[in-house]
């Protein structure tokens, strides 16, 4: 149980609602999805974007037929073609043949190739391939701002596909070494060596430390990101 009395040290399973050029994307729907879209008031929702498989980014599935209600539309989504058959495998009755009233409504849409970009509505999405641990998982890049949580690996391919970003999101989830997660060390390392204007680090556990201590200790373009940030891109 989290005894902090800041607000930044409060934190929901991680996810991030993108609007740009018209559009209203999230990537990841955990398990608080519902809370998270209510408490920033997000009332249109056109795509959702997947990194992995992994229960705390998908859990939150069921919750986008309140979208589907509200828009009158299939809810189309994104995702590498094995973390589709296991979201068919987990959410099973969205995609019965003879479905249950009410039910989620989606179109899939398969991301083939981890090396070229997709379009999402109009909208250009460069996959950025990288490892958590031995799973591959995508993050993504959506003009200047490049997205990528659970992940300990990057290639020098991913590396260069970072660069000239004016955001980067990357995940630190404590100071000691981790099998699948990057630690602080590790990640403000990759931000040093591919220098965004600006950097946030997301993905943190208990263990790295409070909130405000913590930034003290970072250079003063990399911050520690919190529920509710907003950012200018």
């Amino acid at each position: 149980m989290c005894r902090s009395l800041d607000y930044r040290d409060k934190r929901l399973r991680v996810s991030v609602h993108i609007e740009t050029e018209g559009r209203s994307l999230v990537i990841d729907s955990g398990p608080d999805f519902r809370q998270q879209m209510l408490r920033a008031g997000v009332t249109h929702l056109d795509a959702l974007l997947f990194t992995h498989e992994h229960k705390d980014h998908t859990a939150g599935l069921d919750d986008i037929r309140a979208f589907n209600f509200r828009q009158q539309q299939d809810m189309p989504l994104y995702a590498e073609p094995r973390v589709l058959r296991q979201l068919q495998q987990e959410f099973a009755y969205i995609f019965a043949e003879h479905k249950y009233p009410g039910i989620p409504r989606v179109i899939l849409n398969a991301i083939e190739h981890d090396d070229a970009p997709f379009d999402v509505l109009g909208l250009r999405v460069q996959p950025l391939r990288a490892l958590h641990h031995r799973l591959p998982v995508l993050g993504f890049r959506i003009g200047g701002f490049c997205y990528l949580t659970d992940a300990n690996f990057l290639s020098p391919e991913t590396l260069e596909q970072l660069r000239g970003a004016e955001v980067i999101v990357l995940n630190a989830l404590r100071r000691e070494q981790h099998i699948s997660h990057f630690t602080l060390a590790q990640a403000i390392e990759i931000l040093e060596e591919v220098k965004p204007a600006r950097a946030y680090l997301t993905h943190i556990s208990h263990q790295l430390g409070r909130h405000a201590e913590v930034e003290q200790e970072l250079p003063s373009w990399i911050r520690l990101a919190y529920d509710g940030l907003q950012v200018q891109v």
